[in-house]
């Protein structure tokens, strides 16, 4: 996650202002746990304690559930985000009117090109078998909430509603990936390559192992080896090519060629001939840790 330094964030960056709120964060990485347990940790009074989990909830730093508890329902809170970067040069245009937004279901694929193990499932089955590609053909894809395969690629569609007086400035994709695939073994390192309209931005090399905790937003049913990935930002823009701020490639935006009569092409591939060829699992809204689609943003002048 990529935060700007500005007014418009200052709901998240307040949360830091706050030894309390850092103390909750820390108890929390450790493990979920309720207000009365916060309470008792930090030694505050339970409406103290909500408050500021109130606050980190609000900015997206902390998720909570109710439970069932021994007295009633309880809220439970865990902590959401595993990473944020500060943005102290930010890229956002001054007109927000020029800022484009669409989410995309990870089974809303266009074309693919995969081999075992592979397969798909929505947020109440599989679908089809495991390890069978055909069944990435099947009308029933586009369901799909979490998706794998041992190598290939899967590509998308991104709309472009840019109008024809527009240049684009960034384009930002947020996801969340992983390298392990769900029927094969754990602990697979992955070079995951991403491609924009035919062209090579960066490949990031997933360091694998997150299949011990169970994913915040997993359902029960679901017991494959995966069980979340991690959020990864890209962006191209004007100076190259990023991914979580990290910059992998001098790849710009003009060299996209981005037109607003024309679709966007997204690839995520992994090489059988990769030095580490671990697979690919992208998780949808209802799997994983972040309840979220593959997100993009495109910013024009």
């Amino acid at each position: 996650m990529e935060i700007e330094v500005s007014s418009r964030n200052m709901k998240f960056l307040e949360c830091f202002s706050s030894q309390t709120r850092v103390r909750i964060i820390e108890l929390l990485n450790v493990q979920p746990m309720n207000i009365k347990s916060l309470s008792e940790a930090l030694d505050i009074k339970s409406p103290i304690v909500t408050r500021h989990i109130h606050m980190l909830e609000e900015a997206g730093i902390v998720r909570c559930e109710s439970i069932a508890g021994k007295r009633g329902m309880q809220k439970l809170c865990h902590l959401r985000l595993t990473h944020a970067m500060l943005l102290f040069r930010g890229t956002v245009p001054a007109d927000e009117s020029k800022k484009y937004m669409v989410s995309l279901p990870v089974g809303h694929y266009s074309s693919c090109q995969i081999k075992p193990t592979c397969g798909l499932a929505s947020e109440t089955q599989m679908i089809g078998m495991c390890d069978d590609p055909r069944y990435f053909a099947d009308p029933e894809h586009v369901k799909a909430r979490v998706l794998w395969f041992g190598s290939g690629y899967v590509e998308y569609r991104i709309p472009n509603y840019m109008v024809n007086n527009e240049t684009p400035e960034s384009l930002e994709i947020s996801l969340e990936i992983c390298s392990e695939t769900p029927c094969a073994v754990n602990r697979l390192p992955s070079d995951i390559a991403f491609m924009l309209n035919g062209v090579g931005i960066g490949t990031w090399t997933y360091p694998g192992d997150f299949g011990s905790t169970r994913g915040l937003y997993t359902p029960e049913w679901w017991h494959k080896n995966i069980q979340h990935g991690l959020i990864k930002t890209i962006r191209v823009n004007r100076q190259g090519s990023f991914i979580d701020g990290i910059q992998v490639s001098d790849v710009t935006i003009d060299r996209l060629m981005l037109a607003y009569d024309k679709e966007i092409l997204f690839r995520i591939s992994c090489s059988a001939s990769a030095k580490n060829c671990g697979g690919v699992t992208l998780f949808g809204k209802g799997f994983g840790n972040y309840n979220q689609d593959i997100d993009v943003t495109l910013r024009c002048d």
